[in-house]
């Protein structure tokens, strides 16, 4: 019974899952949308901090990456969804004996919680038997589970359940009820006059008739009236309520802990497949990637940007998916084109599947090849702080001087727009300074920019840009290839579209001056 964890294979990586706060690159990257979505609904299981650890272990990935391919398998992943249910049903169960006040209650929840506990076990073992899971993690479970399963103290806890229930089935007991009060005996093979009554009159039914009947709701809670009377039958038959009082005294902590533990993370994959369910089913894919913490020999095919796939599917909307790779003496590919033409998006993508790699989890896109880095970088642009009199630009150098600081050569920078609150030529200073720094350092990164030069820095540099319709340039493609940029933002285009130019301005200016004379 060695059987650690379904999704670590380092007690390390364990232990720094346990309390992992959200990164500080989430809300660039869109990725607090994504883990928010795929957590809903599972909030008892605090799954937030299993999104967040990256891994550095390529092992631990191909462990994930194995599970992941099991459970893809429905008959596999609704046998582990229903055992799951079980142990939500025993939280449940357990959750309402705490709440409950009469002693024999709160004891009658307790056994019920420990029944539904071993039938969800030997299900579990049930199923993985029948199931043969291929996965390292699966058939730890497996094996585990059964060997649990056989167990003395499993075979004590339902051999109790059924003895301690078998016993109290075997209570019965009368209620006379007049003269304000109630009198509870014994039942001794009194006959049942309401039976009686019905079949008396059965005879005379012709068909079935209207009910009159009023239905009362049925609280879980005990009335002072009811909990005396559960006293009284406890004392006419204290052998079986006796043995519900040893049963709860000797298996108060009968759930155990790797059956808890692999209930909580078994959700990490089934969350995630359940969010992924979606922009599959709008034929988008996603493959499972090729991660080494040595080569930076990048490839992302038809890939995408999760968390915006996951919304402009639900509307309808078509996701435009790209491409890039990065080989040889390659470090930084710089985005340019056209505004509203993805390149934000893009950069967010590049940065989602170097986080989703690093968790062990399928990737957007058709075949990817990544590197699993230390740590993730981003530089977006922010609003400015009205109370913060240093100034936008001062505010981007401190930020870069900072990721600049920190970062290694195992770590992934992306940066968005960056030195837009100055000239073109302080843009093109500064921000050749950054990348030269950064390709000595051998920093992989994605740097979004209109400044053009930054391109053409030499051999680590790559340059891709948004593309637009060839007959409407008003219109994007969303497409982001490499190709040399052009300096082309076609932001005339866009002007004479909805009458911006400087001519056309000046018509509606001299019209409504006319307009005013005339009147």
């Amino acid at each position: 019974m060695s059987f650690l964890s379904v999704l670590f294979t380092d007690p390390a990586e364990q232990a720094a899952a346990a309390a992992q706060d959200e990164p500080a690159y989430f809300t660039d990257l869109n990725l607090d949308q994504a883990v928010a979505s795929l957590t809903a609904g599972r909030e008892e299981y605090g799954l937030q901090p299993l999104f967040h650890t990256r891994l550095w272990n390529p092992e631990t990935i191909a462990y994930r990456h194995e599970v992941f391919q099991d459970l893809e398998d429905e008959t596999l992943s609704e046998g582990v969804a229903e055992f799951a249910a079980g142990m939500r049903d025993v939280r449940r169960q357990m959750a309402q004996a705490d709440k409950l006040r009469h002693r024999y209650q709160k004891e009658s929840w307790f056994l019920g919680a420990a029944e539904t506990y071993c039938q969800a076990v030997s299900g579990l073992v049930q199923f993985m038997e029948e199931a043969e899971p291929r996965s390292r993690g699966l058939r730890s479970v497996r094996d585990y589970a059964a060997d649990y399963l056989r167990s003395d103290r499993f075979e004590q806890l339902l051999a109790d359940v059924r003895r301690v229930q078998d016993g109290l089935r075997e209570v019965r007991y009368c209620m006379a009820i007049g003269g304000g009060k109630v009198t509870v005996t014994r039942y001794a093979d009194e006959s049942d006059y309401g039976a009686e009554v019905l079949a008396a009159f059965e005879k005379f039914k012709q068909a079935e008739a209207k009910s009159y009947l009023l239905a009362y709701k049925n609280f879980v809670d005990m009335n002072h009236v009811e909990e005396a009377v559960l006293d009284r039958v406890a004392l006419l038959f204290p052998e079986p309520f006796a043995a519900l009082d040893d049963f709860c005294a000797r298996h108060r902590h009968h759930r155990d802990r790797t059956v808890e533990a692999f209930d909580r993370e078994v959700q990490f994959y089934l969350a995630y497949l359940e969010f992924t369910r979606r922009p599959r089913s709008a034929g988008l894919s996603l493959c499972y990637p090729q991660v080494s913490d040595r080569s930076k020999q990048l490839l992302g095919r038809e890939v995408f940007d999760l968390a915006l796939a996951d919304k402009l599917v639900a509307e309808g909307t078509p996701v435009v998916p790209n491409d890039f790779h990065l080989d040889g003496p390659e470090r930084v590919l710089v985005v340019s084109g056209p505004n509203q033409g993805g390149k934000t998006t893009f950069a967010r993508t590049f940065g989602q599947l170097h986080h989703l790699a690093a968790l062990g989890c399928p990737v957007p896109g058709t075949e990817a090849r990544l590197f699993l880095c230390d740590q993730i970088f981003t530089h977006f642009e922010r609003g400015e702080n009205l109370k913060d009199l240093s100034g936008k630009l001062q505010d981007d150098l401190v930020r870069v001087h900072d990721i600049l600081q920190r970062a290694t050569a195992s770590s992934v920078v992306i940066m968005n727009e960056v030195f837009t609150s100055t000239t073109l030529d302080d843009a093109v200073v500064l921000g050749t300074r950054v990348l030269e720094k950064i390709i000595d350092l051998g920093l992989l990164c994605v740097c979004v920019s209109f400044v053009d030069e930054l391109s053409r820095l030499g051999p680590s540099t790559v340059s891709m840009t948004s593309t637009i319709v060839p007959d409407d340039p008003t219109m994007r493609t969303f497409r982001v290839v490499r190709r040399p940029a052009d300096g082309l933002s076609y932001a005339m285009a866009i002007a004479e579209k909805y009458g911006l130019t400087h001519d056309r301005l000046l018509e509606r200016i001299s019209s409504r001056a006319d307009g005013r004379i005339g009147s």
